[in-house]
């Protein structure tokens, strides 16, 4: 169960950090929101991972993922360019977290 809770507050560390661009300095009420919900459960999340998974392992997969989903979003999303080498050194990110899952 810990790893689902790394993997999903993995992925809401993407949904906060894309609603913090979005809410350009916390001027834009929803996205503001946004931001603080999904920080907190992202953060409840690592917590409730950390009672079982040692934390440098979790703390490295959790913003492997943010990282990773963060930059996807920005490629996707926003029109930040999606390289060759920026897309081969998003695929080691993954290599690394993978990593750690296979030899925890």
């Amino acid at each position: 169960m810990a790893w689902i809770y790394l993997v999903v507050s993995g992925v809401l560390e993407t949904v906060w950090a894309a609603a913090l661009s979005q809410s350009r300095g916390f001027s834009r009420l929803g996205p503001s929101l946004l931001f603080a919900g999904a920080l907190a459960l992202s953060m409840g999340g690592l917590a409730l991972a950390l009672r079982d998974l040692p934390v440098g392992t979790a703390y490295a997969v959790w913003v492997g993922i943010g990282a990773v989903g963060t930059a996807l979003y920005g490629m996707a999303a926003l029109g930040e360019p999606a390289t060759t080498a920026r897309l081969l050194c998003l695929l080691a990110i993954v290599a690394g977290v993978v990593g750690l899952k296979v030899l925890h």
